[in-house]
This record gives C-alpha cells, sequence and structure tokens, in this order.
C-alpha cells in the first residue's frame, strides 16, 4: 500500500486532532498516510508554552524530516532553541527531544517514512 494520490487542496480541509501520548497542547493534521508502512506527511502544532516532557526523549524506528514553519521550540535535552526555517533530518534510532514551545506556539511540517 502506498499514501493516497491527492491533488491540490486546501489544508484547512484536514482537522488537527490530539497527538497521541500525554501532552494536551501537541496536535497533528496528518495530510496523507500509509497505515501499513507508517509513511506519513503531517503538519504538527505545538499550543503556546506547550511541554513535551511527559512524552520523553522520542526515538523512532522511521526516518523523519521536519521543517519549522512558525514559532520556535527548545530542545530541552540539548538545551538548543529552534526556530521558523529550520531542518532537521532525522535517521532511524537518532534521539530528539524532548521540547516546549514559546508563547507564539510552534508549527512544523513533517516527512515519516521506513
Amino acid at each position: 500500500m502506498t499514501k493516497p494520490e491527492i491533488e491540490f487542496t486546501p489544508v484547512e480541509k484536514t482537522d488537527f486532532t490530539l497527538c497521541s501520548g500525554h501532552v494536551p497542547g501537541l496536535t497533528e493534521r496528518i495530510l496523507a498516510t500509509d497505515p501499513e508502512s507508517g509513511t506519513a506527511t503531517r503538519i504538527l502544532r505545538f499550543a503556546p508554552n506547550t511541554d513535551t516532557t511527559p512524552n520523553g526523549v522520542q526515538v523512532h524506528d522511521f526516518w523523519e524530516e521536519v521543517y519549522i514553519l512558525e514559532g520556535e521550540m527548545t530542545d530541552l535535552r540539548l538545551g538548543q532553541i529552534f526556530s521558523a526555517g529550520q531542518y532537521a533530518c532525522r535517521p532511524p534510532g537518532m534521539a530528539h527531544g524532548p521540547w516546549t514551545s514559546g508563547p507564539q506556539g510552534c508549527l512544523t511540517f513533517e516527512v515519516r517514512y521506513r
């Protein structure tokens, strides 16, 4: 199975939903996904002052590419702030997070694949 074919469409037609885990200020807009492989494209939204510490450090068994569209987030493990216009490419097994978002929140565009 693969991601669905989608022609240009307003992303606002896809609602934000609560992410799995224990952080109420963390929501996602899944743009396309392949449920079999776990491949996905999404927009991740951190509400203002969201703290993902309850979810702990993240380590995935898939590739993850992240581009920050708006706002900023602080990686608490690294003690580093990342902001709009910055990009990360994480191979499987790379530890990252947890994060806090600033008073403006943070919006990212992500692609996950195996």
